[in-house]
């Protein structure tokens, strides 16, 4: 799946080799229970991982997820982490003039949220670039640990911001959906936030949209990315759990694991009677 591949209601799973890493994948992308259609999308290629949430009614959503993944799949991978944000930043303006050509049956208009990893080289060394606008969500699960390593663009983010809500109030608030940045639905510009992290071999990183945190807390996603025995069975579980809760919008989420490309092979250590027995070993007799 080099090509720039759409996923939607479907789930991919594979492996890309980048550089020292190997980065087992698995995206899964559900229309839920309740909506008739499937406005998300998402996209892997080679140490590039996106997702978005498009929005407009009808087939302006899909139409909006699909531009922007796209076009922002144009970015190169693997390059140094200021000349690919630079790159992003224009591909996002092209990515909103798409979205700004559709044509919608409604008074709304397309647009979608959009957030990914970019692998690039920082100091020498392998990081993600973490792009994020909208609502849709970047994770990190490190040593047990899951980090979200974005924030929201959302009207209940800034009143949990302002200490006006806790996030588990957000999760059931009906201003959640309100989002203040997006790519198109009216936006005059796309401003993007833009975070890196060392690509560490070990990491899980996941994203999803709005449609699995809306329904799990983040405990919960940590348990099942805890608990799965690889990105694939992650996925699912994710998906399935969301469902499980009904499912009240469309649910996308993309697993990355992290591994090194040749693992590092070790001699075994002896045990004490084999050290003792290479000890005692008598000397071979001398030929001569």
């Amino acid at each position: 799946m080099d090509a720039a591949t759409i996923v939607r209601d479907a789930s991919v799973s594979g492996t890309h080799i980048v550089g020292e890493l190997r980065l087992e994948w698995s995206a899964a992308c559900n229309v839920g229970r309740v909506r008739e259609t499937n406005e998300d999308a998402a996209l892997a290629l080679p140490g590039m991982y996106l997702l978005a949430d498009g929005m407009g009614g009808h087939d302006s959503g899909e139409l909006a997820s699909e531009a922007a993944l796209l076009t922002l799949s144009e970015a190169t991978s693997a390059g140094e982490l200021k000349a690919t944000q630079l790159q992003l930043d224009d591909l996002l303006l092209a990515a909103q003039r798409r979205i700004g050509e559709i044509d919608t049956e409604t008074e709304r208009r397309a647009g979608t949220t959009a957030t990914g990893i970019v692998l690039v080289t920082h100091e020498q060394s392998p990081h993600w670039l973490v792009l994020n606008i909208g609502d849709s969500r970047t994770y990190r699960f490190q040593n047990g640990s899951l980090n979200q390593l974005t924030t929201d663009h959302s009207q209940v983010q800034e009143f949990i911001d302002a200490g006006f809500l806790t996030p588990e109030q957000a999760r059931t608030d009906p201003r959640r959906n309100v989002i203040t940045r997006a790519l198109g639905a009216g936006m005059v510009d796309p401003v993007a936030d833009y975070s890196s992290t060392p690509a560490f071999p070990g990491d899980v990183l996941l994203l999803c949209t709005d449609g699995l945190t809306g329904e799990l807390p983040d405990e919960e996603i940590g348990d099942i990315l805890r608990n799965a025995e690889d990105s694939r069975q992650a996925a699912e579980r994710l998906v399935d759990a969301a469902l499980a809760l009904g499912a009240h919008d469309n649910v996308t989420v993309i697993v990355v694991s992290v591994h090194e490309s040749v693992p590092t092979l070790t001699m075994p250590a002896l045990d004490d009677s084999a050290q003792g027995e290479a000890a005692g070993a008598a000397p071979a007799p001398d030929p001569s």
